[in-house]
C-alpha cells in the first residue's frame, strides 16, 4: 500500500509538466483574427448576395414592363397606318413588334396564333424559348387569354420570368399572343458565379492576411517569448536576467513591470538570504554560549550551576525577544500591520513619558507638544516611540536628560505631518553609522551583541512606513541624538501647541 502511494504521487507531481501542450498565444490570436475575417467576409458577401438578388429581379421585371409598353406604342402607330384596303392583323402586328424588339441577353420572345408558334426572334438571339417545350404549351395552353401578366414560369429545362400580351383585334379572328421572358436560371448562374468569384478572391485575402498575420503576431509577441526563455533562465542561483524591452505598446510596458517585478524578487531573495544568514548568527551566538557554559558547568558545584543557570535564562530571554521581533517584522508587510484611528496627540505624549519613565532613571521632559487629533494607530506609534526610549536608555548616562516631543508640520505637497521625536545627551552615533543602523541587525560601533536583538530600529522604520512616513537620525558623537518619525496623517487641530520645556 505505501508503494502505491508513492507511485501515485510521483506521477501527480510529474503530471503537469508532462502534460500536452496546447495552442500557443502566437496561434490563437491568429486563429480568433481569420476567424474573424472569415466571419466578416460570410456576412458581407451573404448580404451583397441578397441585395444583387433583389436588384437583379426588379431589373427584370423593369425590363419586361418597358418591352410591353414598347408593344403598345406599336400596336398603337400600326393601328393608326392600318386602311381599309390593309386592315391591321395579328400576324402582322407580331411580325412587326419581334422585328422592332432586340432582346438583351437572357431574354427571348416568340408569338403565337391560334396557339401555335408564329414568329420567333431573330437567330441571334440566344435564349430561344421555342426550344422549350414545356415553356411554349405553358404560353398556348395557361397564360391569360385577357390579360396582361408577369409572372414565373418554371419547366424541366429552366425557371423564366415571363410576361404574356394577348391580342384581341376583331371578334372573329383567332387569338394570338406576344410573350417575353428572361432565363432566370442563367441570370442566377451569373450571378452565382460572381459571388464564386468573390468567395475564391476572399480566400486567397484570409490565406495572405494569415500568412502576414503569423510574421506579425510573432514580432509583436516577441516580448512573450522573451519572458518564456528569460523565465526559464532564472534559477534561484541567478536572477539577474532581465527581459530586452521592444517597443513602447502595452507588451513594452508589461515586459517593463516584469522586470520590476525580478528587481523586486531578486532583492527578497537577497534580503530572504541576508535575514537568514544574520538569524542562523544572532541564534547560533546564544546557543553556542548555553552549550558551552553547561559543558564545562561542574554539576557538583551549586555556585557553578547558578551561574550557567543565570546565563541560559539570559541567553533565552534575548532569544525570545529576537523571536518576538522577527515575528514583528514578518507581519510588518500585511495590510492590517497598523490600524489607523483618530488619535489624541497630546494624549498620546503623556502616556509614552509615562511608560517610558520606569526604562531608566534618566530627566524624563516634553519638548514641543501639539494638541490635535491625528489619524495614527496608536499602539504602534508607541511601539516605536519606546523603542527609541529604550535606546536612548541604553546610550545615555545616568541622571542625563531625555526629551520628547510632537510637532504638526506639512510637507512640499501642503499635506499635513506629524513629526515625533526622542532626543537624548547620550554618546552619539557615528556619521558612516547612521544609515545602517536601520537594517536588520544593523549596530553602531558603539554598540554591544547583548544589547538587544539588533532589530528594533529595523521595527521603528517598519512602522513609520507602514503608516507612509519614515525615521530619520540626528547626531553628533559625545553629544547625543535625536530620532525622529515623520508621517503624514489628517489632522484636527484642538489647541495650540506648547513650546516650552516641562519637567517630569
Amino acid at each position: 500500500m505505501t508503494k502505491a502511494a508513492g507511485t501515485a504521487s510521483h506521477h501527480g507531481h510529474e503530471g503537469p509538466r508532462s502534460a500536452r501542450r496546447g495552442l500557443s498565444v502566437r496561434s490563437r490570436v491568429l486563429a480568433g483574427m481569420l476567424i474573424l475575417m472569415t466571419l466578416a467576409f460570410a456576412v458581407t458577401g451573404t448580404v451583397v448576395y441578397l441585395l444583387q438578388v433583389k436588384t437583379m429581379d426588379a431589373r427584370i421585371n423593369d425590363s419586361l414592363k418597358r418591352s410591353v409598353q414598347e408593344f403598345q406604342v406599336i400596336a398603337a402607330h400600326s393601328a393608326e397606318a392600318a386602311t381599309a384596303a390593309e386592315p391591321l392583323t395579328a400576324e402582322a402586328l407580331l411580325y412587326t413588334a419581334i422585328q422592332q424588339n432586340l432582346p438583351t441577353r437572357h431574354e427571348g420572345i416568340l408569338s403565337l396564333v391560334d396557339k401555335e408558334v408564329r414568329w420567333t426572334a431573330p437567330s441571334i438571339v440566344q435564349i430561344r424559348l421555342e426550344a422549350d417545350p414545356e415553356f411554349v404549351a405553358w404560353a398556348a395552353n395557361e397564360a391569360s387569354t385577357d390579360q396582361i401578366v408577369l409572372q414565373t414560369v418554371t419547366t424541366s429545362l429552366s425557371s423564366y420570368r415571363a410576361v404574356n400580351v394577348p391580342l384581341a383585334l376583331s371578334g372573329s379572328a383567332p387569338p394570338a399572343q406576344l410573350v417575353l421572358a428572361y432565363d432566370y436560371t442563367a441570370e442566377k448562374q451569373a450571378l452565382n458565379r460572381g459571388f464564386v468569384m468573390y468567395m475564391a478572391v476572399g480566400i486567397i485575402v484570409l490565406l495572405a492576411a494569415g500568412a502576414v498575420g503569423w510574421l506579425l503576431v510573432g514580432k509583436f509577441l516577441r516580448p512573450v517569448a522573451l519572458l518564456r526563455e528569460t523565465a526559464r533562465s532564472i534559477s534561484e542561483s541567478d536572477l539577474s536576467q532581465r527581459i530586452e524591452v521592444v517597443g513602447r505598446d502595452d507588451l513594452a510596458e508589461l515586459t517593463i513591470t516584469v522586470n520590476a517585478m525580478l528587481d523586486r524578487v531578486q532583492n527578497a531573495m537577497v534580503s530572504q538570504r541576508q535575514l537568514l544568514d544574520d538569524v542562523g548568527h544572532e541564534m547560533r551566538t546564544p546557543v553556542t554560549i548555553i552549550q558551552g557554559h553547561l559543558e564545562l558547568m561542574d554539576g557538583t558545584d551549586p555556585e557553578e550551576v547558578d551561574q550557567a543557570r543565570e546565563i541560559a535564562l539570559s541567553e533565552l530571554d534575548r532569544m525570545s525577544v529576537l523571536i518576538n521581533d522577527l515575528v514583528t517584522l514578518a507581519t510588518s508587510n500585511s495590510e492590517d500591520f497598523v490600524n489607523p484611528v483618530p488619535t489624541h496627540i497630546g494624549t498620546l505624549l503623556d502616556d509614552l513619558l509615562d511608560t517610558a519613565r520606569p526604562l531608566g532613571d534618566r530627566q524624563w521632559r516634553i519638548g514641543h507638544r501639539a494638541e490635535a487629533k491625528v489619524n495614527i494607530d496608536p499602539q504602534r506609534i508607541t511601539q516605536a516611540m519606546l523603542q527609541l526610549c529604550s535606546n536612548a536608555v541604553k546610550f545615555s548616562a545616568t541622571g542625563s536628560t531625555i526629551t520628547l516631543g510632537t510637532n504638526l508640520t506639512t510637507d512640499e505637497a501642503n499635506t499635513p505631518v506629524l513629526r515625533l521625536w526622542v532626543r537624548d545627551d547620550g554618546v552619539g552615533i557615528n556619521p558612516e553609522d547612521q544609515a545602517r543602523i536601520f537594517e536588520r541587525f544593523g549596530r553602531g560601533r558603539n554598540s554591544k551583541r547583548t544589547e538587544g536583538s539588533g532589530l528594533g530600529l529595523n521595527i521603528v522604520s517598519a512602522i513609520a512606513e507602514a503608516h507612509h512616513g519614515y525615521v530619520s537620525v540626528s547626531s553628533d558623537v559625545g553629544i547625543g541624538s535625536t530620532f525622529v518619525i515623520e508621517v503624514p496623517t489628517a489632522v484636527e487641530p484642538e489647541g495650540e501647541a506648547v513650546g516650552s520645556d516641562t519637567d517630569h
